[in-house]
């Protein structure tokens, strides 16, 4: 028998209901603490937040599959939008709660690529079609997934300086016409979605309710506090305004927000933003910049554990000594890209090591350290 296209597939409802009555329901409480015996570091309001948003979710999925209750005696799905600087943690604690904990079909896709009815980018209902190759085309199971918009905040208008002539006319390339195609999604809407990441009009098709479909919106959103700052000096005059100095520029990277910056909405506005698109997010979250002791924590935990075991995997004992440690967080800290930037700099700095031992069957003690200001490796003869 010929292998069904994802068009031809009948859905299975009693294998979506055995999928549902399995989901775990975990207390918050656990999964914040699942994350970090996971690995996950730092974050305590925003770990706390979304473990709950994701115990809401499973339960809200039971009530309405298994216990039949009425739509209209449950919460309406609940969007999330993460706010923070560069490797803070934002789309790594979604992996790790909703693809490895609750197991759930979660997508993570990069905003930037879409544009309004697929000009020049790719169409938005693909984001759908990305959800639904993780639920190995299942459609069913696609309808109670999880998508990451990952790179949120470069859609904001004022984020694209594309200028043309007739732009009144044609399709808007430039964020807004994708923030207008998200509105019906966020919501509760019926949308047709290709079943394949083509351009073509002839790709089959199905359609999939978003209404217990979880978004949650990713960004930096570099320089929304400069927004912040210039609204809020317009607001005041004369002798009451406010010192701003303290205030970060434009450049600045590593930066973190206030609950009350990110809660009102008239901020996302002038940032670039539809204001009832940022009303489709039930909560707004606020990451941190990572701190020194978190940096190191993830540098020995995670990062260096890997390089470790490599090394091991070599014949070799590999001790680097505090002081390099030291560097490496000095370094990220300095770039500003959190924990993302900390292999790569690892990296950089044992790459000597790497290079006079890999491949050579040596065995014994590999000893990296600081001499005055200079990198050293010791390695055995």
């Amino acid at each position: 028998m010929d292998q069904l296209t994802p068009k031809e597939q009948q859905p299975d409802p009693e294998g979506f209901i055995k999928f549902i009555r399995d989901l775990p329901a975990i207390p918050p409480h656990e999964v914040f603490h699942m994350l970090e015996a996971l690995g996950y570091r730092g974050q305590e309001p925003s770990r706390r937040a979304v473990a709950l948003m994701a115990y809401r979710h499973v339960r809200r999925l039971k009530r309405l599959y298994l216990d039949g209750v009425d739509r209209g005696a449950v919460l309406p799905k609940s969007n999330y939008l993460f706010l923070g600087p560069t490797g803070c943690g934002k789309t790594f604690l979604i992996e790790l709660l909703f693809r490895e904990i609750l197991k759930l079909p979660t997508a993570i896709v990069d905003i930037t690529t879409y544009s309004e009815t697929g000009y020049v980018g790719q169409d938005p209902n693909q984001i759908l079609t990305r959800l639904l190759h993780a639920a190995d085309e299942n459609p069913l199971l696609a309808s109670i997934g999880i998508i990451c918009l990952d790179e949120f905040d470069k859609m904001a208008s004022g984020q694209n300086n594309a200028v043309f002539a007739g732009a009144g006319t044609t399709k808007d390339v430039t964020g807004m016409g994708v923030q207008r195609e998200l509105l019906k999604m966020l919501e509760a809407s019926e949308v047709v979605v290709p079943t394949e990441l083509t351009h073509s009009s002839y790709a089959d098709h199905i359609i999939i309710s978003t209404a217990d479909i979880g978004f949650i919106g990713c960004g930096a959103f570099s320089g929304f506090q400069q927004v912040v700052k210039q609204r809020s000096s317009t607001d005041r005059i004369g002798f009451g305004r406010k010192d701003d100095r303290s205030f970060p520029t434009v450049d600045s990277i590593a930066v973190s927000f206030t609950p009350e910056e990110v809660e009102n909405v008239a901020n996302f506005h002038t940032y670039g933003f539809l204001p009832e698109l940022i009303a489709r997010f039930t909560r707004i979250i606020p990451f941190d910049v990572l701190s020194r002791d978190i940096l190191r924590s993830i540098l020995e935990e995670s990062t260096l554990h890997r390089m470790v075991s490599e090394f091991e995997d070599e014949g070799l004992e590999l001790v680097v000594e505090d002081p390099v440690l030291d560097r490496v967080v000095d370094e990220s800290l300095k770039m500003g890209t959190g924990a993302r930037g900390l292999a790569a700099l690892l990296t950089r700095n044992l790459e000597e090591a790497a290079f006079q031992t890999f491949g050579k069957n040596l065995s014994g003690r590999v000893r990296v350290h600081i001499e005055g200001d200079n990198l050293k490796v010791d390695t055995p003869k």
